[in-house]
């Protein structure tokens, strides 16, 4: 079992919340693949639009891996992004601002946003179960 982060915006998230899936680095599969059904993975939101100027930077969802491979969705005509299934796990939506100093995957923590622009990265499970309390949910280890 491992431990993720996907960096997306809050909107995207909850589009995804709603049906069950994550997608990363626009689209693409490259990621995805490291995924494993079972893997936890934590959504990380640094604004509430895609393309918006609104600051949000909080933590919005958490959800496990629910499928043993990526599936190609069709958006449009000319959009077929790939996706994971997630089972989304009800969460407290967490600013990270007091969590920055917590947190071991941060380590210049004057430049605390930079990890986050890789998209979706692995964790350490301590870094993971950190946010995860900080989110109101407990981790099950099964």
């Amino acid at each position: 079992m491992k431990f993720w982060i996907n960096t997306i915006s809050k909107n995207h998230v909850l589009k995804g919340v709603e049906g069950g899936f994550t997608q990363a680095d626009h689209g693409k599969n490259t990621r995805l693949k490291a995924l494993a059904k079972g893997d936890y993975i934590i959504f990380y939101s640094p604004k509430t639009e895609y393309k918006g100027a609104i600051a949000l930077q909080a933590f919005t969802a958490v959800g496990r891996i629910a499928d043993e491979i990526p599936y190609q969705a069709s958006m449009t005509p000319d959009f077929h992004p790939w996706r994971r299934e997630v089972s989304f796990i009800k969460a407290t939506e967490t600013p990270i601002r007091d969590l920055i100093e917590s947190l071991n995957f941060i380590k210049d923590k004057k430049y605390w946003g930079y990890p986050f622009r890789r998209g979706l990265f692995e964790v350490q499970e301590a870094d993971f179960i950190v946010i995860a309390n900080a989110m109101n949910i407990h981790i099950d280890r099964s």
